[in-house]
């Protein structure tokens, strides 16, 4: 890099979703020149980018895909990059980038700049970390630490860090880190106290291209942790082991069922055991499914490294609700339950969730197809469930996998997830169906901003419809 790029200090941003705004603010608030380029232009980010021009930073909606010609006007004078989790790391783009001796990062990466004299706890597994990075930190909080939680869900860790900067709140007891693939990816410079690997399945391998890559990107937060906790019921990750770095390994099965014990287990009689003292009985969680024991144990093996005492961990978990949109219980009417499931946005993840509610179910499902093995999932379309409403862009190949597995039950197809869940409650009634349960197995970006957004209209619709009155 010349002398006159460091000199300048001029630093893009790319992207002005909540991630991109944070980083871009934490940067103007260390004195440095920052610029967002923001692919799309739309009457929203522009009213965003109006407010954040009268804060300093400037914003430029290009308008069209991104591109090395978008950097023209800025590229001698470019110190660094900051690059959405959304954005591949493997663009183009970048790599034309990188060729000029750019330095690129990601936004976790540029927080975590500030972020890492901090205790903390990175998580990651392609199922689970959600729930299991909001009971530690519930745990935590119960029990009087100072703790937030942020990256892949809740708060940006830029925006973390730029509290944490300004002193806007007490020095942190743990930073909680849930981080996707995509994130450790373009961060490789965090280091985590504590990483736990909560589960591994084929996910993202549009992007990650192999199982191989995707096994390596997760594997590397592992190696960079100082204590390392890993789910032994999870059959990739045990079958790997020796390749992984020593930790310690959690499991629901009871520990002499075991070629490698465990350190945190369950009796037959649902006892919950570190090596041999016995903690407390698995009754405490509320949610269902044999996944959140999982998450259960590595909570408890992640709060017990830290320090707090198995008697508060009972307590704190006795008080700890669902996450939203992950097996959310929405209520009951003509005896048919409800679940919003939305954040199963793979195959593997709607597996779980169907083994997880009373059965027969109705399936609400489908967006945007993930590459995937679907193998499973139709096994447990077979066994759980009496028909299914397919609904968003992938619906028809959906379907069609589902006709060639030979499923016995309806298989509806509607444009909108309002018609789908109507098709669902009428299908339920003539079935006598147990459940219904929205859990997609695909990602949500056809026809909503996220899986939240797509879970909550859900809910809406379920209160709309009226059948609970």
């Amino acid at each position: 890099m010349s002398s006159q790029k460091v000199s300048n200090h001029l630093h893009i941003v790319l992207g002005l979703g909540q991630s991109g705004i944070n980083a871009a603010q934490l940067l103007k608030s260390a004195g440095k020149r920052v610029i967002i380029l923001e692919n799309n232009s739309n009457e929203r980010l522009k009213k965003i980018s109006h407010k954040l021009k009268l804060d300093g930073i400037e914003v430029v909606l290009l308008g069209e895909p991104l591109d090395i010609n978008n950097f023209t006007p800025w590229i001698e004078e470019t110190s660094s990059i900051i690059v959405s989790p959304g954005i591949d790391w493997e663009h183009i783009t970048l790599k034309e980038l990188r060729n000029k001796n750019i330095i690129l990062k990601g936004e976790s990466s540029l927080a975590w700049e500030q972020l890492n004299h901090l205790s903390s706890i990175g998580i990651t597994g392609t199922n689970g970390k959600t729930t299991v990075t909001n009971m530690i930190n519930h745990i935590l909080k119960s029990n009087n630490y100072k703790a937030e939680m942020g990256g892949n869900i809740g708060k940006a860790l830029s925006e973390i860090a730029l509290k944490n900067m300004k002193g806007k709140q007490r020095k942190l007891d743990w930073l909680i880190m849930e981080l996707s693939s995509y994130q450790i990816e373009n961060s490789p410079n965090i280091n985590p106290t504590i990483g736990i690997w909560t589960t591994f399945t084929p996910d993202h391998l549009e992007r990650h291209k192999n199982l191989e890559n995707y096994f390596r990107i997760k594997k590397s937060l592992l190696e960079r942790s100082s204590i390392r906790i890993y789910n032994s019921d999870d059959q990739y990750l045990f079958k790997k082991r020796k390749e992984l770095p020593e930790g310690i390994w959690v499991g629901i099965k009871q520990q002499s069922s075991y070629a490698y014990n465990p350190k945190f287990w369950i009796d037959k009689k649902g006892y919950i055991f570190e090596d041999q003292k016995k903690l407390f009985h698995k009754s405490i969680l509320k949610i269902p499914g044999e996944h959140n024991l999982q998450n259960l144990l590595l909570a408890t093996a992640a709060t017990r490294e830290i320090g707090v005492d198995y008697h508060s961990i009972a307590n704190s978990i006795n008080t700890f609700e669902p996450i939203p949109h992950r097996l959310e219980y929405l209520g009951k009417a003509n005896n048919v339950i409800f679940y919003n499931d939305s954040k199963a946005t793979n195959f593997d993840s709607s597996v779980t969730g169907l083994r997880s509610v009373e059965s027969p179910s109705i399936l609400i499902a489908g967006g945007i197809q993930k590459k995937g093995d679907p193998t499973l999932w139709l096994k447990q379309l077979m066994q759980s469930t009496n028909g299914i409403v397919l609904f968003g862009v992938s619906a028809k190949d959906i379907n069609q996998t589902i006709e060639d597995s030979c499923y016995e039950g309806r298989v509806i197809i509607k444009e909108t997830l309002e018609e789908a869940t109507k098709a669902a409650i009428k299908i339920a009634k003539a079935t006598k169906s147990k459940s219904i349960i929205l859990s997609p197995a695909c990602a949500s970006f056809d026809q909503y901003e996220n899986y939240e957004d797509r879970g909550n209209h859900f809910k809406n619709l379920v209160k709309e419809l009226g059948i609970f009155q």
